[in-house]
């Protein structure tokens, strides 16, 4: 049985950009008992996602996303490759400010064979980054939504 990884992005501090961590926390307690499945809660901590992709085979990351000329709630679901930024080959590049895009791509230079090849995106278009801790009701709605595609897509990992 493949391992399966799902990050959740997201600032709690700033309003909608917390959606990714609504959606994992919310997962965490409809997985947590499934061997099969890691749910993790990556902050804005996203250099780690190089340690959390090694031995899952699909990956699925959670965030929102700022300036898409789009409604706040607006929900996008992208392969991976449509939103890798090009790794930056300066031995200078300060990693504690890599964003997930680009740990993706430093991932998939550094693992090489071992980087999984079902990575899937679900982002959220957000417009209040206030500092705050609430979530718009409807980017909740939204992040609601993702959670339900994810449990069906889920539902036959056992």
């Amino acid at each position: 049985m493949n391992k399966i990884a799902i990050m959740g992005f997201g600032n709690p501090c700033r309003s909608d950009d917390a959606i990714g961590i609504y959606v994992i926390e919310k997962l965490q307690e409809l997985f947590s008992d499934n061997e099969h499945i890691d749910v993790f809660d990556m902050g804005t901590g996203a250099f780690e996602v190089l340690f959390k992709l090694k031995g899952h085979q699909k990956i699925i990351l959670v965030d929102a996303v700022v300036n898409t000329n789009e409604p706040a709630g607006t929900l996008y679901k992208v392969p991976a490759e449509e939103v890798l930024s090009a790794p930056i080959d300066d031995p200078m590049v300060f990693l504690h400010s890599l964003k997930w895009d680009q740990a993706l791509s430093y991932a998939k230079k550094i693992l090489q064979e071992e980087y999984p090849n079902d990575i899937q995106v679900y982002l959220i278009a957000i417009d209040d980054t206030k500092l705050e801790m609430n979530l718009t009701e409807t980017v909740k709605q939204a992040g609601d939504k993702v959670i339900e595609l994810i449990t069906d897509e889920l539902s036959v990992v056992k």
